[in-house]
């Protein structure tokens, strides 16, 4: 039987986690989509612009992949939005009890295939789309190139990767405007100051965010050059990168 530690403490929703140890894993999954509404802004807009902005690049015969497809509530959204065209949707997830959960989230729902699998190391078919909605800034550091680089050899010419991310100010005072602003925010979704202090603690070293500019350089460097934000909340950022 395993034991929670003295130290851990719930981050809302039921979840419980320790000191620099945040995990996807485990019971997380089970009230992650509740958890995740209420700790990021404007999320379930970010899932209806990324299902517009699909409209561009999903044709007949497309493959579109979700890199973290969590919960599946997202690749759901797309394929039912494209169900009258032979496109394909692929979720990934390097977690098994995120995808077992997105299993009952999708159901039935046709042309959907949902993957256990390391996004960096996964064979990826050529593809119009690729998303990935609040992943990124999970991959270590050293590793994110990488990823971007394999996103970018995987899309078809004229394919898209939209990228959602937490991002950080350009500098310390907007840093500081931007933490206590997503504090202020946090507070008015009903979260006690125990739980964002704890949060807050889990993600040390697990949550990496960049700035604008140093996501912009990822996506550069991986050989992207129209890129365009398309939407921003404080210290949160959507990113539409066309090959």
């Amino acid at each position: 039987m395993s034991s929670t530690s003295a130290s851990a403490t719930t981050v809302g929703e039921s979840i419980v986690a320790e000191n620099a140890s945040w995990t996807f894993g485990g019971n997380v999954a089970e009230t992650f989509t509740d958890h995740v509404r209420r700790s990021v802004p404007l999320y379930d807009v970010g899932h209806d612009l990324v299902c517009k902005v699909s409209d561009y690049f999903i044709q007949d015969g497309s493959v579109a992949y979700e890199i973290g497809v969590s919960t599946g509530a997202l690749i759901r959204q797309l394929a039912r939005r494209h169900a009258k065209k032979s496109a394909r949707f692929v979720g990934l997830d390097i977690e098994a009890a995120m995808v077992d959960q997105a299993r009952k989230e999708v159901g039935d729902v046709p042309n959907v295939r949902l993957v256990t699998d390391d996004a960096l190391l996964h064979e990826y078919e050529p593809a119009d789309l690729i998303v990935a909605y609040y992943t990124v800034q999970f991959i270590p550091p050293k590793r994110r190139q990488q990823l971007i680089d394999r996103l970018y050899q995987a899309l078809n010419w004229g394919g898209a990767l939209l990228m959602f991310e937490k991002v950080r100010g350009a500098d310390a005072r907007f840093q500081d405007m931007m933490s206590g602003i997503y504090t202020d925010f946090k507070i008015d979704q009903g979260y006690g100051a125990e739980e964002i202090v704890a949060k807050s603690r889990s993600l040390k070293g697990v949550l990496e965010p960049f700035s604008t500019q140093g996501n912009l350089d990822l996506l550069k460097r991986a050989g992207f050059i129209d890129i365009t934000s398309i939407m921003k909340w404080v210290c949160f950022e959507g990113f539409l990168a066309i090959k």
